[in-house]
């Protein structure tokens, strides 16, 4: 529910604040006072395109504020709207509300927050749309769309259609994703068949080759070290000597180890305990030297003596060098390359099996999508009859009592390269994202005439009556959502006006709802009323205001309505008479 606006540069709005509350709120006022800035204010806040055109002259920007309360709302609006919240990382306010703030700047840039976080004006429309609908004075003209009224079908039966129409949705993604999938195969079979033998050549040449990870770099260090292993061997050999003495001539030389067991044999006969402390030392010592020489010995033995070692490694390096240079930079990265081709390959397969197989698999998608198409249609058609005689029922209380509303259910004919033909009982039909049917609301404006779809048969004002109609019908029982209407009384008087004014109590029982209106009989079914009030400060600058009005206040803003009468006891009269009778019908309604 929204329960603060405030708005700063916004047209004839240099500075306004309003409180809503629940129940029915209308906004009176002269013309130009600035009653629909209001709703264009909430309109931004509903994530509408930014219009430079409409920052107060003179000001930079134009700043509107809205606080919201999700207590008061149903179930499901509360848990999307709280999503919306969660992912963009946004907090209520301590008292629990939620701000949302949309900037328009003079040059034309827009910003948006949501929470104090800034979010995209896509976030801000996200968090809205559960919470608030906007119909401003261009908004019945939509109503006129195949496609609106198609949801407002499909809105009413929500209880029926909601499921089919997801469990379609589903089935016919499936299906539209085989069908993509066996098109391109078909239409692109010898490229594709082309494509699958380069990458079997490919494959091939890797597999023969048959690298191991990391291969190429272990080679790199095994051609270094057979390149120096005359001079590593030569090395080596001389340690071991040096340590052991000479292996092929044991009598001419001493090594390390045979000069280290002398000289623990010669302090291990000494008799001096200083000099016999040194013994255990020279054990350590001959202890290292041993295994200095083990090592040195398995160093020598584990050199190549093969002298075609090294060649048989260049050739290799050179197996793999022909890999890196065709498929990626090293052999990890070939080996990538070969997985991915493989995956491909598989997907490239063009053989009539495959094809065979992937028809089949369009033929039962397409049979489960035609099976939920006809239920959604079937429950569509159902629900249509009632719609129209709902709808048809409030249009009696609109003063339209002989006006009769149809609701017809029509299949969409398939056209030439349809994206999405289905054959339906022998008929090719478009399988579009909302079904096979196309809604159309026809509307006889009076007994014994021909229903005609609304563009050609509604005025003006029998369509804001016939749009409101389908409000209060698809409002149900749902609780708490923000409706806004701008001027759904135009071009309407009379009784029909005391009955917009019933209907708009009757649907703010359920839902708080907002009017801008510029007729007394709707206005006096208010449970708020706001004026928004023009000045001018002497330069020629104008200023609005909103401010909420008294009961008194209220007498004279309605005679002021009723043709100008603020200033006579007849129009005050008349005033209170119009307040009555709308305070003793909402008592009468509970």
């Amino acid at each position: 529910m929204l329960t603060e606006i405030r708005i700063d540069g916004l047209g004839v709005i240099s500075t306004a604040t309003a409180q809503f509350h629940e129940g029915l709120t209308v906004l009176t006022g002269e013309t130009g006072a600035g009653k629909t800035m209001v709703v264009t204010s909430l309109h931004l806040l509903s994530g509408a395109r930014a219009d430079a055109g409409r920052v107060r002259l003179g000001a930079n920007r134009a700043v509107v504020e809205g606080r919201f309360t999700l207590d008061d709302v149903n179930p499901g609006a509360r848990e999307e709207a709280g999503q919306v919240l969660e992912s963009a990382a946004a907090e209520p306010d301590d008292d629990g509300t939620v701000i949302a703030i949309r900037t328009v700047g003079s040059d034309g840039r827009s910003r948006a927050h949501l929470g104090g976080r800034g979010v995209p004006a896509s976030v801000l429309a996200d968090f809205t749309a559960p919470l608030l609908t906007v119909h401003g004075q261009n908004d019945q003209l939509r109503l006129q769309r195949p496609e609106q009224q198609l949801h407002a079908l499909d809105q009413f039966a929500d209880a029926t259609v909601g499921s089919l129409l997801r469990d379609y949705t589903e089935q016919r993604s499936a299906w539209l994703a085989a069908r993509t999938a066996l098109l391109e195969r078909t239409a692109s079979s010898r490229e594709m068949a082309a494509e699958a033998e380069r990458l079997t050549q490919s494959l091939a040449e890797i597999d023969a080759v048959a690298p191991e990870p990391g291969e190429d770099e272990r080679l790199v260090a095994e051609v270094r070290r057979l390149s120096d292993l005359d001079s590593l061997r030569e090395a080596a050999a001389t340690a071991h000597e040096a340590l052991a003495g000479p292996v092929d001539n044991p009598g001419e030389g001493v090594g390390a180890l045979d000069a280290l067991g002398v000289a623990r044999s010669r302090v291990d006969s000494a008799e001096d305990p200083a000099l016999a402390a040194l013994s255990p030392r020279l054990a350590d010592a001959i202890a290292v030297v041993v295994d200095l020489t083990t090592e040195l010995s398995g160093y020598l033995s584990d050199l190549p003596s093969d002298p075609g070692a090294l060649e048989s490694m260049l050739t290799r390096q050179a197996e793999l060098k022909s890999l890196t240079r065709k498929y990626a930079p090293d052999i990890d990265g070939v080996i990538a390359w070969a997985d991915e081709a493989r995956t491909r390959l598989e997907s490239l397969d063009v053989s009539e099996e495959a094809l065979a197989a992937l028809s089949a698999e369009v033929d039962a998608g397409a049979d489960r999508v035609r099976s939920a198409a006809v239920k959604l249609s079937q429950a569509r058609t159902d629900a249509a009859g009632a719609l129209a005689t709902a709808v048809s029922e409030e249009l009696s209380g609109l003063a339209m009592g002989k006006a009769r509303l149809e609701v017809a259910v029509r299949p969409i004919p398939a056209g030439d390269r349809d994206s999405a033909p289905l054959e339906i009982d022998g008929i090719e039909l478009h399988a579009g994202p909302a079904g096979i049917d196309e809604v159309e609301l026809r509307l006889a404006a009076h007994s014994g005439a021909q229903s005609l779809p609304l563009s050609k048969s509604a005025s003006g004002g029998e369509l804001s009556r016939v749009m409101l109609a389908l409000e209060v019908v698809l409002a149900g029982a749902e609780h708490g959502a923000t409706m806004v209407f701008d001027e759904v009384d135009a071009g309407v008087g009379g009784r029909a006006a005391v009955e917009i004014g019933r209907r708009l109590a009757r649907l703010a029982r359920t839902h708080q709802v907002i009017v801008v209106t510029h007729l007394a009989q709707v206005a006096a079914f208010a449970d708020t009323h706001l004026v928004v009030n023009k000045s001018d400060d002497g330069a020629g600058a104008v200023n609005s205001g909103v401010r909420a009005l008294t009961q008194d206040e209220r007498v004279v803003e309605l005679a002021r309505m009723l043709a100008g009468l603020d200033d006579t006891e007849t129009g005050r009269a008349h005033a209170w008479e119009l307040l009555n009778i709308a305070r003793a019908e909402r008592m009468a309604a509970g």
